[in-house]
């Protein structure tokens, strides 16, 4: 797929994905969720990749959906593109967004302005989400006459609780970087020259971790964060410790713990 609204490219066993319409702040379109759905498709296809970073380029991160080329386009009657009134929360027909990023290789969210509406959403299902000093972040569809999506709903509700998620989302009102670390929103707010190097360098250290158990971590963080039942979320823990036992990973692990040397896992 050629990319028009993104930039894609690996360094340093990180597939980096830029948000790249910093002239509309990185205003989301249809045909920009397609190509980050295949860029993040790409790195997870990728046996060099260990994770991914999710950034945006020039000052802002994703200042939410564009006005004009979605919104509009629906009041005026036209499919703003590619079967979204058809598709989950907004997204285009058939692409579950939030599916694919609890099933990805560890993805970082590394933000560098605002990051509003459909700019926060797409974010809350990352495994971290880190912050420059200079971010945004806001809940603001109440502000345009609409609820959120993806998702949403619940994930902000783990990361700040229900009451916070319930006052950032019925207020929309924008937060800071040092308020949405405060709370938990953002995991980890850094100055701002220092953004991506240091999601990076958090993006390696997931991922040079096994490729499988990573995915199975991330299966198992999805499935019981909001499960109660224990012996449910034992099982399901039980069953992937048994699969793990079995694989190369885990006797590389072991082997290079005994022989005192790094484990080669890609």
């Amino acid at each position: 797929m050629d990319y028009e609204q993104i930039r894609y490219e690996v360094r340093d066993d990180v597939a980096w994905i830029t948000l790249d319409r910093p002239d509309k702040l990185n205003a989301w379109t249809p045909r920009m969720s397609e190509e980050e759905a295949d860029a993040v498709t790409r790195a997870n296809d990728d046996p060099t990749v260990g994770a991914i970073v999710l950034t945006g380029s020039g000052r802002g991160f994703c200042a939410g959906a564009d006005m004009e080329e979605t919104f509009q386009k629906r009041i005026d009657g036209t499919d703003p593109g590619a079967g979204t009134d058809r598709g989950s929360g907004g997204l285009p027909e058939g692409l579950d967004w939030v599916a694919m990023v609890r099933a990805s290789k560890p993805i970082v969210a590394a933000v560098n302005g605002a990051a509003v509406g459909i700019g926060l959403t797409r974010i809350l299902p990352f495994d971290v989400i880190v912050a420059s000093e200079k971010a945004r972040f806001g809940m603001m569809f109440i502000k345009v006459g609409l609820v959120p999506e993806l998702a949403s709903t619940h994930y902000l509700v783990q990361r700040v609780g229900f009451g916070r998620a319930s006052e950032l989302s019925l207020s929309g009102r924008l937060i800071d970087a040092e308020e949405a670390g405060r709370i938990g929103l953002a995991d980890f707010v850094v100055p701002h020259d220092e953004l991506l190097e240091r999601a990076g360098a958090l993006a390696r250290s997931m991922g040079e971790n096994p490729p499988p158990q990573l995915r199975m971590t991330k299966q198992l963080l999805t499935e019981n964060a909001a499960d109660t039942d224990l012996t449910a979320i034992q099982q399901r823990e039980s069953a992937l410790l048994r699969e793990c036992w079995k694989t190369p990973e885990h006797k590389e692990a072991v082997a290079a713990f005994q022989e005192k040397r790094a484990p080669r896992f890609r």
